[in-house]
């Protein structure tokens, strides 16, 4: 075929300038975790090894709430911007397996169980005093990136879920191995992740695929993805600094004392 023959979408291809075929973009978004997931963080590495203190652990725990009880406020941000009831329907179980239903505990339940278990009562975590600034500004980014910017970004950046399976396997194992508190009851939280995440991000993944059908538009994703993972990092860094580094802890964060059982 001549050049002059050639569609708009064959010749941007042919110069390099147009986008990825599916497999080359999915490619493109596992090196974003593969490169930036936040299962490379030090303070994984610590939990995971058994080498975090009942205060780092019980800190985690206290923090990593707050981006718990958020991710079922962001995905209904995201569903009242959705004009598709069929899209509306796909992502509504994922408020579900969150929040959960009149017949089953949700993810923010068993988070507060893991909660109990180290040693922190329940009531002290939902209450969400002692959870820090960093933690906050994070999550509440994230929060209002998915309220705010275009419904492509937006699933996008949901698909470090992608990888998800992967850290909870490995947090399962390191925490059944080193810590007393860990039992099927305490890890139910990762546990149901391990099948409730490879649903989503099939989801997710194939509407990303589907409509990132320009080379603009899979930059963006990309850019989205890579913004979630920065979101997770940071948190992870906050947390680091205030509870690993002593005596570092900031203004209004956990004291290691208050609502402990």
């Amino acid at each position: 075929m001549s050049t002059g023959a050639m569609s708009a979408t064959a010749l941007e291809a042919a110069n390099g300038t147009g986008p990825l075929a599916r497999e080359g973009f999915e490619a493109r978004l596992r090196q974003i975790g593969a490169d930036r997931y936040h299962d490379k963080h030090p303070f994984h590495h610590l939990l995971h090894s058994g080498q975090c203190s009942p205060v780092q652990v019980r800190a985690w725990v206290i923090n990593r709430y707050y981006y718990q009880s958020r991710i079922p406020m962001k995905d209904a941000a995201f569903m009242s911007r959705i004009s598709d009831p069929a899209l509306r329907r796909a992502w509504r179980s994922r408020i579900e397996d969150h929040d959960g239903t009149n017949e089953h505990d949700g993810g923010i339940a068993r988070w507060l169980r893991l909660a109990e278990a180290v040693g922190v009562d329940p009531d002290y975590v939902a209450s969400e005093r002692g959870i820090m600034a960093g933690t906050k500004f994070a999550v509440d980014a994230y929060v209002r990136f998915v309220r705010e910017m275009p419904l492509l970004d937006a699933v996008a950046s949901s698909l470090t879920e992608l990888f998800a399976p992967k850290i909870h396997s490995q947090r399962i194992e390191g925490l059944l191995k080193h810590y007393d508190f860990a039992n099927e009851s305490s890890l139910a939280y990762f546990s149901t992740r391990l099948t409730q995440a490879p649903k989503d991000v099939a989801f997710g993944l194939a509407y990303v695929l589907d409509h990132a059908d320009t080379l603009e538009k899979q930059d963006a994703a990309a850019a989205a993805l890579t913004f979630k993972t920065d979101v997770l990092w940071s948190q992870l860094d906050a947390l680091h600094s205030a509870y690993v580094d002593p005596g570092r802890i900031p203004p209004g964060a956990w004291d290691g004392v208050e609502g402990l059982l």
